[in-house]
């Protein structure tokens, strides 16, 4: 019996592209067609503000290949990502930005290295060109920090360049916590993992769309969402500072027992008074940083809401939604 070829789904979320879909649709389309099976790309569009959406639409109905998935509105990069793996058919799925710093040439490797039974293939940024010393300098605390405060491995210099098989994938279309920290999910599930080393080129065009707010964001989201360190650690705090009140007391009142006269430092006082206050608020922020997840998460509201979708099928929704917890909304415009 013929075996049959296998389907390879690229999904690329699209967020203010305009200056790179066309080359970054013509270099992913070199490479693919040079792949030994069959392949379908997924653009998401994630409620882009320029032309990306007519540059993507254009291609769309011009590739029998292409499918491009609107949103109603800006869902987050994390969302998009998970639209297309909703969406994706294919025996593996691979993850890529669409401003070409991640080279879609290095999928031959990922594919050969999936063939050898990996399921999961990340991309590991031995250097990253074009970019910051601040920008480098705070990727490298991140991941290593990240590392230090959960529970898992979570490989370090790694992205969402990815490819991540069909099982590995079922998996991940079942967890639909809302601030979703993708690479930390895939490493998270198990399987059978490796990395492929690389340098990070410079952008095509364009200027990233990781602005400084939406870092630290995403490096909440990469912290809360494995690890309750946060949360013991500013119980630590608080015993450490409630131990040092304690002896502080025990102090000042053997010196008024023994000498007689109260003891100075009325400045040092409101200093302390001060340090515990803010240490206490700042305690108060962490949990309640929790608690506003746990708030996002009671809401049970969709993902994101694809507005309209261009390509040769529909998605396979109908496995997928159930009437309690849907993976995706379609509007009705």
């Amino acid at each position: 019996m013929k075996m049959k070829n296998k389907l390879y789904s690229v999904v690329v979320p699209l967020y203010n592209e305009e200056e790179v879909i066309k080359e970054s649709y013509y270099r992913l389309t070199r490479v693919l067609q040079e792949i030994e099976g069959d392949y379908q790309l997924i653009f998401v569009n994630d409620g882009s503000k320029d032309q990306t959406e007519m540059l993507a639409r254009s291609i769309a109905e011009n590739d029998d290949k292409v499918v491009l998935l609107n949103f109603s509105r800006n869902f987050g990069h994390q969302n998009a990502i998970t639209a297309g793996m909703d969406y994706a058919d294919g025996d593996a799925v691979i993850v890529i930005d669409a401003d070409l710093q991640d080279p879609p040439e290095l999928i031959y490797q990922m594919i050969e290295k999936f063939n050898q039974g990996y399921d999961v293939v990340y991309a590991v940024r031995s250097k990253r060109n074009g970019e910051s010393i601040f920008k480098k300098v705070t990727a490298k605390l991140f991941y290593r920090t990240l590392n230090k405060m959960v529970d898992i491995d979570i490989p370090l210099d790694t992205g969402d360049y990815r490819l991540i098989s069909r099982e590995a994938c079922d998996i991940l279309k079942r967890m639909r916590e809302r601030n979703r920290f993708v690479r930390g999910m895939v490493s998270w599930i198990g399987f059978k993992q490796t990395g492929i080393e690389f340098e990070r080129d410079e952008r095509f065009a364009g200027e990233t769309k990781y602005t400084l707010s939406k870092m630290i964001k995403f490096s909440l989201d990469g912290i809360i969402s494995f690890s309750t360190k946060p949360l013991k650690f500013s119980i630590h705090i608080g015993l450490i500072m409630a131990s040092l009140s304690f002896v502080y007391a025990l102090y000042l009142i053997i010196a008024k027992g023994f000498s007689g006269r109260t003891v100075e430092g009325w400045t040092t006082i409101v200093v302390l008074i001060l340090l515990i206050g803010g240490i206490q608020m700042v305690t108060l922020g962490v949990v309640g940083e929790y608690i506003a997840r746990i708030y996002d998460e009671s809401k049970n509201r969709p993902l994101y809401v694809i507005k309209d979708e261009i390509g040769s099928r529909a998605p396979n929704d109908v496995e997928n939604i159930n009437a309690s917890n849907p993976i995706y909304e379609h509007s009705n415009k």
